[in-house]
């Protein structure tokens, strides 16, 4: 009996023991140094408040998402060209099963009721209906409510910590230590306030010195104005489409918006049959090509984007205008993502308040639908004239984003982003200071985001200097801007950079110190390549305007890779893809206008210098399309 006795006691002990949550010690998952340009911490948030908390499990094969898009992007690789399907690559990288139970398995022994653990349809994401309190417990952190110089709040924490044997299988939690630029903004009545222009970058987009007097159409005069005629003949743009199944793309953000007559203006002046023409219009989440505010700020970077881009492609090729977010909210990069990608849009959610726009918006006139998600086919090739600074998001934010501009380049969608037009500083003209904030006195380099992310082409800015002819070389932009450029704090340096970047390092060493930049040398540089962003003729509210940015670079490319594309396709051959292996390639180095003068000033020095060859301030210089032309068919 005694020995019964025991066993049962001893059974007792054993079943107690594995009804105990699985203990591991608490690991640091993430940090924030700084608080955001624009945000402070307002006070304490209530304990027993409702917090959504949402685990981004870990993507499954994301370690190789580098090698396999290099293995169809690379010029040399036998596998060149030949591009996943969308469901091929929601396939590979969806999260592992045991991810899934790791994270559900913790959270329940942790007192986590199943029936408040949701697993999203992807099992990329699973959310908790928790209170504060019990955040702050599973997280051992503390949530405070920060606010906005535009009236916005959202709550975060300053870090957040896993369990070890968790936090393998979670890229992030949100709401933490993250933000983005799309959040609710509500007025002191409760009602939307209007969201700031320049979405998803406060602040972001083109520049203007001011109405014209007078148009110049003359080559001769593309030191002061730059027509679709000077482009035409500084990079040799000759080519016209002929093939059906070919698309452009450009993103523009509400309220930014184009305006017709201003097209019409234009083509009437530089397009031949583009005149009432209007671009293909993809809405996503409510996006519209809003008239009730009209303005530089409201109509100059539409305007820019489209009255180039439309014009250099011809009317032969129809452009897709992706137009994102409402009138009321707005949206983020993650917006237009999840309208992509329906697996991105499930662990990525648009319904997540310290991230994305939040739809549907049920306030009047607000767009009242379920967000896109998984309901847009990506073009070809995709312009943005939009950024972030890094500093805006934390590491593992941007990776995550990044890994999904990975993919699209798996689906052979070339993505262009513009560098920036503040040199070595971010936008706004901030800088970093010793405690990583971003300020207008701060003396460290503010790198940008997506360029900083090795999976998308970046483009700088470049200058028919004043007296110099479009039979000149080009020079760094130093009119009204300067061409984003520098060394990412977040991203490693890809293979296909490691030589020039090296070579540049070396032959033309910087002359600061690692207390100003990322020094080391081992991490992702920007730009890859450039075009002129100076002196755009643009037709903006009825007039014309001189206007400059690497607003104006990025569509003037995306019309480049998109005739080259055209000519790939009616020989039976893919897009181009994922242009960075290739164009970084010693079959291409020849195939740029190389740029050799001119810094990128920013942050109380001159920036970085251009130098024969890749640099950080145009990249590997401007296009000479006959020359790529001929090369890409080739391959």
């Amino acid at each position: 009996m005694r020995s019964l006795l025991v066993s049962l006691v001893s059974l007792a002990l054993a079943l107690s023991v594995l009804a105990e949550p699985t203990l591991s010690p608490y690991t640091l998952h993430e940090k924030r140094d700084a608080i955001p340009a624009g945000w402070s911490r307002d006070r304490k948030y209530h304990a027993t408040a409702s917090v959504p908390l949402r685990f981004a499990l870990a993507q499954n094969n994301i370690d190789s998402i580098g090698d396999l898009l290099l293995d169809i992007s690379h010029p040399e690789s036998e596998n060149y060209g030949k591009h996943w399907t969308a469901a091929q690559v929601a396939a590979k990288f969806a999260p592992s099963a045991t991810s899934v139970d790791a994270v559900r398995t913790w959270l329940e022994q942790s007192g986590v009721e199943p029936h408040r653990i949701t697993i999203t349809p992807s099992k990329g994401w699973i959310e908790v209906s928790s209170t504060v309190e019990e955040a702050e417990s599973l997280l051992q952190t503390d949530y405070h409510v920060y606010g906005h110089e535009s009236g916005a709040e959202q709550i975060a924490c300053e870090g957040y910590h896993l369990p070890a044997h968790v936090a393998p299988h979670v890229d992030f939690v949100t709401p933490t230590v993250h933000f983005d630029a799309k959040i609710k903004r509500v007025k002191r009545d409760g009602h939307h306030a209007a969201i700031p222009i320049g979405q998803p970058g406060f602040g972001a987009g083109p520049k203007t010195s001011g109405v014209l007097d007078n148009i110049f159409t003359q080559l001769e005069d593309c030191d002061k104005q730059i027509t679709p005629a000077c482009l035409r003949a500084l990079y040799g743009i000759v080519y016209d489409p002929v093939s059906t199944n070919n698309s452009y793309g450009i993103v523009e953000y509400t309220p930014q918006a184009y305006i017709q007559s201003d097209l019409d203006s234009f083509a009437k002046n530089f397009s031949t049959g583009l005149e009432g023409v209007s671009p293909k219009l993809v809405s996503i989440d409510g996006g519209v090509d809003q008239t009730s505010l009209k303005n530089f700020s409201y109509n100059g970077e539409s305007n820019l984007d489209l009255q180039y881009g439309m014009t250099l492609v011809t009317a032969k090729q129809p452009v897709t205008l992706y137009q994102v977010g409402d009138m009321n909210l707005g949206a983020s990069f993650n917006n237009f993502l999840d309208a992509l990608d329906g697996s991105y849009c499930a662990f990525e959610g648009g319904d997540d308040p310290s991230q994305d726009g939040i739809y549907p918006d049920n306030v009047p006139g607000g767009y009242d639908h379920s967000q896109d998600c998984g309901t847009v086919k990506p073009a070809n090739v995709i312009s943005t004239s939009y950024g972030y600074n890094e500093a805006d998001l934390t590491a593992k934010y941007a990776q995550r984003q990044c890994a999904e501009y990975a993919k699209l380049g798996m689906m052979g969608v070339t993505v262009l982003y513009s560098s920036g037009d503040y040199g070595v500083a971010g936008n706004g003209d901030l800088c970093l200071d010793s405690n990583g904030n971003q300020t207008a006195d701060g003396k460290i380099f503010n790198p940008s985001f997506p360029s900083t992310c090795p999976y998308v082409t970046s483009v700088g800015a470049t200058q028919v200097s004043p007296g110099q002819t479009v039979l000149d070389r080009e020079n760094a932009c130093q009119q009204v801007i300067y061409s984003g450029g520098g060394f990412s704090n977040y991203f490693a340096v890809p293979d296909y950079q490691k030589a020039v970047v090296a070579g540049y390092l070396e032959n033309h060493p910087p002359p600061y110190s690692k207390t100003t930049y990322n020094t080391t040398g081992t991490s992702r540089a920007y730009p890859d390549i450039s075009a002129n962003g100076a002196n755009y003729v643009v037709a903006i509210n009825g007039n014309y305007s001189l206007v400059y940015g690497t607003s104006a670079s990025s569509p003037v490319v995306g019309a480049i890779i998109t005739l080259i594309n055209d000519a790939r396709i009616a020989m039976g051959k893919s897009p181009v893809g994922f242009i960075n292996p290739t164009i970084y390639s010693s079959e291409f180095q020849y195939a740029w206008n190389d740029v050799t003068n001119g810094t990128n000033p920013g942050c109380g020095t001159v920036g970085f210098s251009s130098a024969p060859g890749w640099d950080p301030v145009t990249g590997l210089g401007t296009p000479n399309f006959p020359a790529l032309l001929a090369k890409w068919l080739d391959l």
